[in-house]
């Protein structure tokens, strides 16, 4: 489907970007449900396909993963909004963050140690807006999960002023992964796609 925006680039520069405060709002007077599947990107509401199959068998799998290796300091956050900038609020597939940052009752974590997308169709989303987001927050590590492939493509050494990893490296099916920011953190790629 194409839009009147994608075809007018005067509607795209004049678009109003909304904050987080105002995507709170609004979800606090009804106008977006709380399982409405859309994310906050940069001041843009995303929408956000279903997951197929493989894709929630990919999230299960690197959670368990995730999760044993974590010690108690850190918390593993599946699909679970983390606050980034002003004007960002996704949703990762998963995020693993200090579990002070995380409490119960606070405000949701503004920062993670490791950030993951499992990418289908939202591949070029994961490699483009939500790498520059997350690059520019300041998250340490990046890890794209592409289906397609299969492999992990990690991404490491963020420039907050750029947006821009300076550390990639595709880590293929029959590889291991040894995390940057997450200690004890190994996953065998195979694993995840067998």
């Amino acid at each position: 489907m194409i839009t009147v925006a994608a075809t007018h680039p005067e509607i795209v520069e004049r678009q109003r970007r909304i904050t987080v405060g105002e995507y709170h709002r609004m979800i606090e007077a009804g106008i977006l449900g709380e399982d409405e599947h859309v994310q906050l990107i940069a001041g843009t509401l995303v929408a956000m396909t279903p997951q197929g199959s493989r894709h929630a068998v990919v999230i299960q799998r690197l959670t368990a993963a995730l999760v044993r290796a974590v010690g108690g300091d850190l918390a593993v956050r599946p699909q679970l909004p983390l606050t980034l900038l002003e004007d960002s609020e996704p949703e990762p597939d998963l995020a693993v963050v200090r579990a002070a940052d995380a409490p119960f009752d606070g405000p949701h974590p503004r920062s993670a140690l490791l950030v993951v997308e499992v990418a289908g169709d939202s591949l070029r989303l994961d490699r483009e807006s939500k790498a520059t987001l997350y690059a520019r927050a300041g998250i340490p590590e990046y890890w794209i999960v592409n289906l397609a492939e299969p492999a992990i493509e990690a991404h490491s050494e963020p420039d907050r002023a750029t947006g821009v990893y300076r550390s990639s490296a595709v880590v293929a099916s029959g590889e291991t992964l040894v995390a940057r920011s997450v200690p004890n953190l190994t996953i065998d790629v195979a694993s995840l796609f067998g």
